[in-house]
């Protein structure tokens, strides 16, 4: 059997503890600790301590002052709010590529992003390796398109979103795998975006890249919407998303 890399470890616990966020396996306020997270998920502590930074970086979870961490709650509004800037910046950071010429090592970049969500979602049914590295990927091509555009002020405004609860590129991805048939559906069509955003930065169309790019967050907004529309019939497969307040502040 392959190794997995340690990339590839933290990226697999990174999805499990997303997944089970979303799930409601951990209530608002409930403590998470290294130890008993790596012993549940019969993982090292090393992927275990690097996910959880992950996930308080994007704002799911905030640490307690006597070590360990917490989840938090948040509102919709918070939610949506922070999925539309995403929107509207990588939009910007799509029309400088193509407008100004993206560099042919950059176009290189995207296009084995490309090819390696082609692997992950071109199958009948993802598991939990092609969830993984589908997330990589992701988090690749976005940080590509964001830090490619070179403005700096645009860069710096992104790395602060990512602190909001589902601003992050690969928040909503376990949302997805929750939902099987339907949820790889959407993340094909999401990628399907990315191949179209690659095509038009390579032909140099900047409002078809700045259009692309904002639909593409749509995807994260519409999961999200569609979870706390449909609470209650859904309350069997994600009864935790009383972790989002639906309460507009």
């Amino acid at each position: 059997m392959q190794t997995q890399s340690p990339q590839s470890q933290q990226s697999r616990v990174l999805v499990q503890l997303r997944d089970m966020i979303l799930k409601g396996v951990f209530a608002p306020g409930e403590r998470l600790a290294e130890i008993p997270l790596s012993e549940r998920l019969e993982a090292s502590r090393t992927p275990v301590r690097l996910a959880l930074a992950t996930l308080q970086h994007e704002g799911l979870i905030e640490p307690l002052a006597g070590g360990g961490y917490q989840m938090r709650r948040f509102t919709a509004q918070e939610v949506s709010d922070a999925i539309e800037v995403r929107g509207v910046l990588e939009g910007m950071a799509a029309r400088l590529l193509a407008e100004r010429g993206a560099p042919r090592q950059l176009m290189r970049d995207l296009q084995a992003c490309l090819e390696q969500g082609d692997e992950a979602v071109d199958k009948p049914t993802m598991d939990l390796d092609d969830y993984a590295s589908y997330q990589e990927m992701n988090n690749r091509f976005h940080e590509l398109l964001v830090q490619g555009c070179g403005n700096s002020a645009l860069i710096r405004s992104l790395e602060t979103l990512n602190g909001q609860p589902f601003a992050a590129a690969s928040a909503t991805l376990p949302m997805q795998s929750a939902r099987d048939e339907e949820g790889q559906r959407w993340m094909r069509l999401a990628h399907r975006q990315h191949h179209a955003l690659v095509d038009a930065i390579t032909r140099g169309q900047g409002a078809r890249a700045q259009a692309l790019a904002q639909e593409h967050v749509e995807i994260a907004r519409m999961n999200v919407d569609s979870a706390l529309e449909h609470a209650d019939k859904m309350a069997g497969l994600m009864p935790a998303m009383r972790l989002v307040s639906a309460n507009r502040p």
